[in-house]
């Protein structure tokens, strides 16, 4: 009898109808493949029963998420070698249906039922969460925002460094650090913002403070933050304290529909708007745009979708939707700028900065790598598995134009017309007095 590496490798492609890019290496220690390309670890036949119940991308997530599989050698390489075979032809359980009326697909099924052993579903690893029936109520945010955020403050600071921003960075250079990528991409929105001493700004999904604590020291504005997360909070306040602007900046644990405490002068949105739902997104922009003073502008950073043909036909990401940000949805660029522009807003500048959150992604990698042993400790193996496959699989799509990343300036435009923008915006000059 053939040994179970390549039982497995002759079986999967027979199944998917093309040549398997990866060596397959399995539990008997069999492997098969080409040599030198990076291996599939199939632990044990616990993960075939995860594919077979689960074909396509949410059961090679559980079996990566239970330790069922792993990946040796280069893993970005290996996961663009994977990526055609799997996340781009998007198989589902029809799209298997339909695969198994071929009496070899079926042959090939039968064969990895005979491999796999007792046929009952493994359960999904507990780090899986079920979607909410009723998207986007203050409820389902709540719990979304904290199955993503609540993880553990002293995981994050290993995943994204002394910076603590968790949106992409602006990169002068490959080489540069992340620290100064962040900074500058603070910077960068307080610029956009036109922020100038005494003025109020408003941040929204203020993660742990880091826009708050700089816009407040180097530009002289007050700041209030909000965050549905009550561990990003408690760490947002203790660096506030910290930097002594404890009489500049607030945080606040808060939904974005509940503040009442308008006008700000500006508002900034950095990552937060791909948690809001494309049923709620005028809603979204209507509010913040009420907040705003006349003239106020709003810099909304977010991750974009390519359109599709029929927009009706999209899904959400299994994936990410199960284990990262439940709920999450995006939206493509333009239909943003449309939505803001229904809620009033006028759209003075659009900047793609896709090339560098492929940049700060693998920056992320790299942090989490380097003191693996301590996270799986501080989050546990499953979530650390998570972040891993979620940020090295996002870097190689924002690469390879995938998915894309936009800071959009809006201005809240008065009557008259006048919205206070400089002749040429990219100068980025203040408000004028």
């Amino acid at each position: 009898m053939a040994d179970a590496a390549s039982r497995l490798k002759s079986l999967v492609e027979q199944l998917l109808g093309a040549p398997l890019p990866v060596r397959i290496r399995a539990w008997d220690g069999s492997q098969a493949g080409p040599p030198d390309a990076p291996a599939l670890v199939v632990r044990n036949r616990r993960a075939v029963r995860r594919l077979l119940w689960k074909p396509g991308e949410l059961g090679l997530a559980r079996a990566w998420v239970a330790g069922d599989l792993d990946i040796e050698g280069d893993l970005y390489a290996a996961l663009d070698l994977m990526a055609e075979l799997v996340w781009e032809r998007g198989e589902d359980a029809r799209g298997l249906v339909q695969m198994l009326r071929d009496p070899e697909v079926r042959a090939a099924a039968r064969g990895l039922v005979r491999i796999a052993g007792l046929p009952l579903p493994p359960a999904p690893p507990r780090e899986e969460v079920r979607r909410a029936r009723h998207l986007h109520t203050k409820r389902t945010d709540q719990r979304a925002i904290s199955h993503h955020y609540d993880v553990g403050n002293d995981f994050y600071e290993i995943v994204l460094g002394p910076s603590m921003v968790y949106s992409c960075a602006y990169w002068p250079a490959p080489d540069a650090t992340l620290e100064q990528a962040q900074h500058d991409k603070l910077e960068l929105v307080c610029r956009k913002l036109g922020l100038t001493k005494g003025q109020r700004l408003l941040d929204v999904g203020c993660g742990w403070g880091s826009m708050a604590v700089h816009a407040a020291r180097e530009h002289g504005v007050h700041v209030v933050g909000i965050t549905l997360s009550h561990e990003q909070a408690a760490y947002a306040r203790k660096r506030v304290a910290e930097e002594g602007l404890t009489d500049r900046v607030e945080i606040r644990v808060q939904d974005y529909r509940d503040v009442a405490d308008g006008p700000y002068d500006a508002i900034s949105s950095i990552g937060m708007a791909e948690h809001v739902g494309a049923d709620r997104y005028v809603e979204y922009a209507e509010t913040l745009r009420r907040l705003l003073r006349p003239g106020g502008r709003l810099l909304n950073h977010q991750i974009a979708r390519r359109p599709q043909r029929d927009e009706s036909a999209y899904d959400v990401d299994e994936f990410i939707d199960a284990y990262v940000f439940p709920d999450g949805e995006l939206a493509p660029l333009g239909m943003t700028v449309t939505q803001l522009e229904r809620a009033g807003f006028e759209v003075r500048d659009v900047e793609s900065l896709r090339e560098h959150y492929g940049l700060t992604l693998r920056r992320w990698v790299a942090n989490l790598e380097a003191q693996w042993p301590r996270a799986m400790r501080l989050a546990g193996p499953g979530r650390a598995r998570v972040w891993r496959l979620y940020m090295a699989a996002s870097a190689l799509a924002f690469e390879h134009n995938r998915i894309g990343v936009n800071q959009v300036l809006a201005v809240r435009t008065p009557e008259d017309g006048g919205a206070g923008m400089p002749l040429r915006a990219r100068t980025w000059g203040a408000h004028p007095s």
